[in-house]
């Protein structure tokens, strides 16, 4: 007896010391993990601005804090606490964050810190591709190193551990994909980009401004364009001018068109240029507006870039107010009201499409000229892109297969790993009542199905900030929905790949919906009825292919204020 009870003495003591040594590391794992956090943002600060002493001391410390964490984490204390129940998945998942941040400060932030990011954007109207192919070894290895750390912390698991282990988690896993996508593209363009801006020869690209103000799948529609011609980096402007430009004459679209197409969108999208962005898939509207100017202008252009008012706005963060011969300056907090509220409300129609061609010359004058700090362009850029306000279609092959899986791309994909909803907006007031909608979304994912597939439970809110009276014929349009002040929108609910829907209603009541198919998508398509000062509310039930995943996301048309959205997810079918 006296045996027994010395050795159970002897085993809870070894296990109360243990406890206690795992929760003096994980205190000091977690302050080693905050300072790095610190370092990590003071360290980009200083790469960007090419302070490349100081970012190097700040890279050592922050290498000494995460080794730290990670040596803290590896004792055999800490291994054996993570076979204990009810705490060990939690320093399992700690001891993986600390690998995860010390091997992106060790493999990743080096090389990123060789790079000279300010020698990379524009100077006097060039691109310096010397710079690019030398900046781009670094890129790519940056690239494979974050891929590979990303690939590993995916098999952290999130669920069943303590709320702060588990916040860390999501956050981290977060923030590797977001740093992913940046060191991808940043790869991808130091590649390609020596090509693009035509090392050798020339090349021509057409830059298409969306106008917000009349809502397009894409952004918005064809407000103006300005043609850039690219030699050895250096870029002058060709052509500017506005959508009825590309107008060609004619009944018949520029380009085929697929039966699905025509189905769901009609033969408006091959003939008018405000219309050909009526489909989500940029390709599909880059190549109708690089056919419409080639027929008009006799030029075959090599890509297509589109972009739109609130995109520049957060260029101009960067460069400061842009000047317009005669008129007001474009400023960063203004510029989005003047170009697709105050244009249309107070200037004469006659003048509003060469006020806004004119804008968009003076802005990319402005960037091409003007030396920019990076700390600040860099973000602006990041912005855009993450919320598909900047887009690209290349007519060269090779390089639009490589960035057709980024941002960049706007291509609605065939297949895909994670069930994507798309809600995009199309106009249909004849209107520029675009610029006072409003807009919610949330995706719900449901249980299992004994089929293997989900239902998808979508809830898209939108509301009009439009005044009830004094607005200009300009704005007020072809009054389609009846009531000039209201805002008639076309909801294009598109399923999951492979999925279908199932049934919508709006404000509660069933609502009959028209249908089709794009790039095996089942597409629904509501007409919602905005009045000024009010609100409407669609819900789509949509259901996902055979999947075990309960993970979603969705896609929605960029709009004049951002969409706030929320996804709750679910647990694995398996499970």
């Amino acid at each position: 007896m006296r045996r027994a009870l010395l050795t159970a003495l002897v085993l809870v003591s070894a296990l109360l010391l243990g406890t206690g040594w795992v929760g003096i590391r994980g205190w000091q794992a977690r302050n080693h993990l905050g300072n790095a956090v610190g370092l990590a943002r003071a360290l980009a600060e200083q790469v960007l601005a090419g302070d490349t002493g100081q970012a190097r001391r700040t890279l050592a410390a922050l290498q000494s804090q995460t080794a730290a964490a990670r040596s803290g984490t590896g004792d055999p204390g800490w291994w054996l606490g993570t076979r204990t129940p009810l705490v060990g998945d939690s320093l399992t998942a700690v001891r993986q964050v600390a690998v995860a941040v010390d091997d992106l400060a060790r493999q990743v932030f080096p090389e990123l810190l060789g790079v000279d990011f300010g020698a990379l954007l524009p100077r006097a109207d060039r691109v310096d591709l010397a710079a690019l192919r030398r900046a781009a070894p670094r890129l790519t290895e940056a690239d494979g190193a974050v891929r590979a750390v990303r690939d590993r912390f995916r098999g952290t698991p999130s669920a069943d551990l303590l709320p702060q282990v588990r916040s860390a988690v999501t956050e981290l896993r977060r923030q590797i994909d977001l740093l992913s996508t940046l060191t991808s593209a940043a790869r991808r363009g130091a590649a390609l980009l020596p090509t693009m801006l035509a090392a050798s020869g020339s090349r021509t690209y057409l830059l298409a401004f969306q106008n917000l103000a009349e809502k397009r799948a894409t952004g918005g529609m064809l407000g103006a364009y300005v043609t850039l011609r690219v030699s050895d980096g250096r870029v002058t402007v060709l052509r500017q001018g506005n959508a009825i430009d590309l107008l060609v004459t004619g009944v018949v679209p520029v380009l085929p068109l697929d039966r699905a197409t025509r189905a769901l969108y009609g033969d408006l999208i091959g003939i008018y240029p405000a219309d050909v962005n009526l489909s989500p898939h940029f390709p599909t509207a880059a190549t109708m507006y690089r056919e419409m100017y080639r027929r008009r202008f006799g030029v075959a252009v090599d890509g297509v870039l589109a972009t739109d008012p609130v995109a520049v706005s957060y260029l101009l963060r960067a460069t400061g107010p842009v000047p317009v011969r005669g008129a007001a300056p474009l400023a960063a907090t203004t510029v989005v009201r003047t170009l697709l509220s105050d244009a249309y409300r107070f200037l004469p129609a006659s003048t509003q499409d060469a006020y806004y061609a004119s804008s968009a010359r003076a802005v990319l004058d402005v960037l091409l000229s003007r030396t920019v700090d990076p700390r600040l362009l860099l973000p602006a850029l990041d912005q855009a892109l993450t919320e598909r306000r900047l887009l690209f279609w290349s007519a060269h092959p090779d390089e639009q297969a490589a960035i057709a899986e980024t941002r960049l791309a706007g291509i609605l994909p065939e297949r895909e790993d994670t069930s994507t909803v798309g809600v995009f907006l199309n106009d249909g007031s004849g209107a520029k009542l675009g610029y006072y909608l409003t807009h919610t979304a949330e995706l719900t994912v449901g249980d299992c199905r004994p089929d293997g597939r989900r239902e998808l439970r979508l809830r898209v809110t939108l509301g009009s900030t439009a005044p009830r009276s004094g607005l200009s014929p300009s704005v007020l349009g072809l009054r389609m929905a009846g009531n000039p002040y209201t805002a008639r929108t076309l909801v294009n609910v598109f399923s999951p790949a492979g999925g279908s829907v199932l049934d919508a209603r709006l404000d509660g009541a069933p609502v009959g919906v028209g249908g089709g198919t794009e790039r095996g998508r089942r597409v629904a398509v509501a007409t919602v009825d905005v009045p000024a000062g009010q609100a409407r509310v669609l819900d789509v039930t949509l259901l996902t292919p055979v999947t075990t995943s309960g993970l979603a996301d969705l896609r929605v048309t960029p709009g004049v204020q951002s969409w706030p959205t929320r996804i709750t997810t679910a647990r694995t079918c398996d499970r």
